[in-house]
């Protein structure tokens, strides 16, 4: 153990955006239960690479008693990092999943003389987009008309923008691959912070998409239970199988 500069997380200003975590090359951040958190001291070497990335300004630096930086620790952490992706990709989906399930969409193409040029502007109005780095407190959630789509949602749909963007501050992510549990926290956050006039979440036909949902609607619930949300679900070929309203959560 020595004394010298670490880097500091406040705690009560982070609010788990993750900003930080791929901006320190050593690995020694992490978001842990909805927050920024120094895995292990030896990792860190206190140069503070991470603090321009914290747009809440929860990360400084402290001169402390620490364990010395050790490079050879590092490696073997990075190493291990890079293997548990791997298996992560490599991994067969346990049970079966249905929602990950491979398949090959076949599509007519229309006749030369029929194709209609479709592209038109983007409709998106805001960034950044991804639930995990969007804060509560951003000025463009203040009484929005929120629109929560899983990610894969755009892909599939041909009329994303048109249909659903438009005029509306885009959220998106996976239940599946993400923290569900953090998702709910996160949206009850801006929900409780922004008081959104709207609420729409679209999301894909397979099982596993309906936590989005859920974490929407238990957020909503206890944040604002008389907004309304509006419930969309698409299919894997591109139509909109079911579109809703699921009522004032009470």
């Amino acid at each position: 153990m020595t004394v010298r500069m670490m880097v500091k997380i406040d705690e009560e200003k982070c609010d788990g955006c993750g900003l930080c975590v791929p901006s320190c090359a050593e690995g020694a951040l992490q978001i842990i239960d909805g927050k920024a958190r120094m895995i292990n001291d030896s990792f860190c070497d206190g140069l503070g690479a991470c603090l321009g990335e914290c747009p809440q300004d929860a990360i400084t630096i402290e001169e402390r008693e620490a364990a010395d930086f050790d490079e050879e620790a590092v490696e073997i952490h990075l190493t291990s990092m890079k293997k548990a992706e791997q298996a992560a990709v490599e991994q067969p989906v346990a049970c079966g999943c249905p929602g990950s399930a491979m398949r090959t969409i076949e599509r007519k193409e229309k006749p030369e003389q029929d194709v209609v040029e479709e592209s038109g502007p983007s409709a998106l109005a805001t960034w950044p987009v991804q639930l995990m780095l969007v804060p509560p407190h951003a000025p463009f959630l203040q009484g929005a008309d929120l629109l929560i789509s899983a990610d894969c949602v755009p892909f599939a749909l041909p009329d994303f923008h048109s249909r659903y963007l438009k005029g509306r501050v885009a959220l998106v992510g996976c239940p599946k691959l993400d923290d569900l549990a953090h998702y709910r926290e996160k949206l009850e956050a801006i929900f409780s912070t922004a008081k959104p006039r709207r609420v729409t979440v679209v999301r894909m036909e397979v099982p596993c998409c309906t936590g989005i949902v859920m974490a929407t609607a238990e957020a909503l619930k206890a944040a604002c239970p008389d907004v309304t949300l509006n419930v969309s679900v698409i299919g894997v070929r591109g139509d909109v199988r079911e579109e809703h309203l699921a009522g004032l959560i009470a």
